[in-house]
């Protein structure tokens, strides 16, 4: 199993072609075989990485006590570095994204463009975060319900409040992705989810003014309005940045319609000047 030790944990990772890096981070409570359909397709033009964050996949669980956004920036730096990528494309997704963001603006130097899907830039933007961030699933809460709650029962739960408070199709409609969603779930532990949520719930508006590389932004169809008005203040705060939709997909929208991502991603990568 190929690992790489980056900011004193042991990263599963994967690499593979020839050309200019291009590294993908997943999701929250996922791992990178979410990038599948990105891994092998964009390997055969770039140098495509991808890795599992800390307390995730088969990079597993650590001691720190919690986790922050930063803390996973970090990660990714240090595991860059580790590999000797000067300069990346960095694509990410939900929780990807956010951790993206963070690496771009503390880290520009490093950044030759960004991707950004189905992703936020604070827990506290729109009043449909607020509400849900405060009232319907609090912080509070949501930990105590994990601590109480085995992993299988709290991944079912997961999903319903995912309905209640997105909306049905938020998931998508594709039951491969579905199930892989759920399986990968499934495997986490409940000190790790613990430490996760908390990352999640405390990530906050960062000066994206510093982004001044290309970016864009895309995000499912299906997704929950309140990304939308998320992706309304990147493309506002992100001066070389663009959007599109991929049409019928929910928040996995790299695996729903791995196509039309793909297609979007490839126009986008053909138009950077990579010398």
């Amino acid at each position: 199993m190929p690992e790489i030790k980056a900011n004193g944990v042991n990263h599963y990772y994967q690499i593979k072609g020839q050309g200019f890096p291009l590294v993908f981070v997943h999701g929250g409570f996922v791992d990178s075989g979410m990038w599948e359909p990105q891994f092998e397709y964009f390997s055969q033009t770039f140098t495509v990485l991808r890795y599992d964050l800390r307390g995730h996949g088969k990079t597993g669980g650590t001691p720190n006590p919690d986790y922050s956004i930063e803390l996973f920036a970090d990660d990714l730096k240090a595991l860059i570095d580790s590999l000797n990528l000067q300069k990346v494309i960095l694509c990410g997704l939900s929780l990807g994204g956010m951790i993206a963001q963070a690496f771009a603006v503390k880290s520009i130097n490093r950044l030759a463009a960004l991707i950004l899907a189905d992703t936020a830039v604070s827990v506290r933007l729109t009043l449909s975060d607020k509400i849900q961030r405060y009232i319907l699933a609090p912080k509070w809460a949501m930990l105590a319900m994990i601590r109480w709650m085995s992993v299988p029962r709290f991944v079912d739960f997961s999903f319903k409040l995912a309905r209640w408070t997105r909306n049905a199709e938020w998931f998508g409609e594709d039951p491969i992705t579905a199930s892989y969603v759920r399986r990968t779930m499934l495997t986490i532990p409940t000190e790790e989810y613990l430490k996760i949520y908390d990352a999640i719930y405390e990530f906050d508006m960062l000066d994206l003014s510093r982004i001044t590389v290309p970016a864009l932004i895309l995000n499912g169809e299906k997704e929950s309005r309140s990304v939308f008005r998320h992706t309304e203040e990147m493309v506002k705060c992100m001066p070389q940045s663009e959007t599109f939709i991929v049409p019928g997909a929910g928040h996995t929208s790299n695996m729903e319609n791995p196509k039309a991502f793909n297609d979007h991603m490839e126009r986008f990568l053909s138009t950077l000047s990579l010398g």
